[in-house]
């Protein structure tokens, strides 16, 4: 007779199933566990598995105390798999310990190796979520002693295990990218390389160059980096109009010639509008004319330029080809400022008013190229919905 903790008396008999009579020995120490752990029971008897054999278990209640019944086998499952999952806790717990003691001591070739053959034993097991967040602390740890190639081997890694599991894309993991990406040295070749796999991983049917929020959040480090040209690549493929406009001031206040403060902003607002995004585009021209220093307060505007814009955005909103048409021919002579415009204007002509793609060469020569990159695959979306369909590579010049 054993004393569970509610003060209620059992009696445990296991036997062999089939074999009522036939008692197996049981240690005390699991008779207290079934009593006191399980002080009730669905059926008088349960099927349970005890000392590797399969058995029935009956409770037989003493006294006059009634015994409820929930199912004894599925609650001691669910015991032994939350005990073995705070175990592997434990474990990983521990072995972080000693992997970080090796880091603090200086033993950084040691600690990166058994952080690689961790790695490699989690997801032989399947275990891509220990895997990753093992080698996103010890990149962080290699990090912050400036151990930079270590840190990125298992920034690499990181993800390798979310290419792997394939793992749902979440604002989390999007900014535990955006973090080791921060932290990686910018003029290394390993940032390169991760920063393409992370934008190829974080498609997920949001873009076909990259997850718009991931992009947001490169666009951000590039900025405090003062990487000005290469954030303004990820702005664009953002859904960020506001801190586009918001670098593009400092970028102009600290680059850029008095005389060009319009073609900053007028180059952005065009190639939002090539990739079909329409609110960003307003936003970035609203922002940038309202907080640029060097630019009174309009519309309509000093620069010709920037009242080109202003009436362009609102011909794109009412779609039509003449006003645009008129458009175009009447400010030619800003427009001439940047060969560019002129290419970019074509497309949109073509996306927001219906007009029919050029029939000359394909946009040839250089120019061609660049615009053809700017627009990669938006012939296959005539869509004209604000999106991210025809993300692709843009030259920012």
């Amino acid at each position: 007779m054993k004393r569970n903790v509610f003060g209620t008396f059992y009696h445990v008999i296991i036997t062999r199933t089939g074999q009522p009579q036939q008692p197996i020995s049981c240690r005390a120490a699991a008779s207290r566990d079934i009593a006191g752990a399980f002080p009730t029971l669905c059926l008088p008897a349960a099927s349970v598995r005890t000392g590797g054999e399969r058995a029935c278990v009956d409770l037989r209640r003493l006294g006059d105390v009634s015994v409820p019944v929930p199912m004894m086998a599925a609650a001691m499952a669910e015991q032994e798999g939350s005990k073995g999952s705070a175990r592997n806790r434990g474990g990983v717990q521990r072995v972080e310990g000693k992997l970080r003691a090796s880091v603090e001591k200086g033993d950084y070739y040691e600690a990166h190796q058994m952080y690689r053959t961790l790695f490699f034993r989690y997801m032989s097991q399947n275990k891509h979520a220990e895997a990753r967040e093992l080698m996103y602390s010890g990149a962080l740890l290699f990090f912050s002693h400036g151990q930079r190639n270590s840190a990125a081997d298992l920034s690499m890694l990181v993800l390798e295990s979310l290419e792997k599991s394939e793992a749902k894309v979440t604002d989390e993991l999007l900014e535990h990218l955006a973090k080791l990406f921060s932290l990686m040295d910018p003029n290394s070749p390993e940032r390169v390389a991760f920063v393409s796999r992370a934008l190829k991983w974080s498609t997920g049917g949001s873009g076909k160059l990259g997850n718009p929020k991931l992009h947001q959040l490169l666009a951000i480090t590039l900025w405090k980096e003062q990487n000005y040209y290469e954030s303004r690549y990820h702005f664009l493929h953002s859904s960020d109009g506001e801190g586009c406009a918001n670098m593009l001031v400092e970028y102009s206040s600290s680059r850029g010639y008095r005389s060009e403060v319009d073609m900053f902003v007028a180059q952005a607002v065009l190639q939002f509008l090539c990739l079909k995004n329409k609110t960003s585009a307003s936003v970035v021209f609203t922002t940038y004319t309202e907080k640029h220093p060097s630019i009174e307060k309009g519309p309509p505007f000093v620069q010709p330029l920037l009242n080109f814009i202003w009436f362009l955005l609102l011909a794109v909103e009412g779609g039509k080809l003449t006003v645009f048409t008129v458009l175009c021919e009447q400010y030619q002579l800003s427009l001439k400022r940047d060969p560019m415009y002129n290419e970019y204007l074509d497309r949109i002509g073509q996306i927001f008013f219906g007009l029919p793609p050029q029939q000359s060469s394909s946009y040839g020569g250089l120019l061609g190229n660049l615009l053809n990159s700017l627009m990669g695959a938006g012939d296959e979306d005539d869509d004209v919905e604000d999106g991210h369909e025809d993300s692709s590579p843009i030259e920012l010049d």
